[in-house]
């Protein structure tokens, strides 16, 4: 079997590209945030750790993923059972016409897809 040399550039092109990922991630508003907060659930109190972190979640208040201030102060760090129900009690009072607007704004079907079953059964019978 022969030896391949490995690419010197290529492998450094990996690295900076890896580096410049990782920079660029550090500038997002979930590692702004885990750096401004206590890792800690805001609604069960649970503690995370470096293994567990990724269970922890950055839930957006205003339920705005674009507004993301630079305090924070539209976040909150949730595990992930709590923001799960946290987005299902949101889409529950959304449904049931308790929104900010108070208004109804829920979409009802209007496709019938037994409208034309009684002729169908008709022209089955004849």
């Amino acid at each position: 079997m022969i030896s391949k040399k490995p690419d010197n550039n290529r492998l450094d092109q990996i690295v900076a590209e890896a580096n410049r990922n990782a920079a660029q991630r550090a500038t997002g508003y979930r590692e702004r945030s885990l750096k401004m907060y206590p890792w800690i659930c805001g609604r069960c109190m649970r503690e995370f750790t470096h293994a567990n972190l990724s269970q922890l979640t950055v839930h957006h208040r205003d339920h705005n993923h674009d507004n993301n201030p630079p305090d924070g102060s539209n976040w909150e760090l949730l595990c992930l059972y709590c923001h799960d129900n946290e987005h299902s009690r949101y889409l529950e009072a959304d449904q049931q016409g308790n929104s900010d607007s108070g208004s109804n704004s829920t979409k009802h079907a209007t496709h019938n897809p037994f409208a034309a079953l009684q002729g169908l059964l008709k022209k089955k019978e004849g």
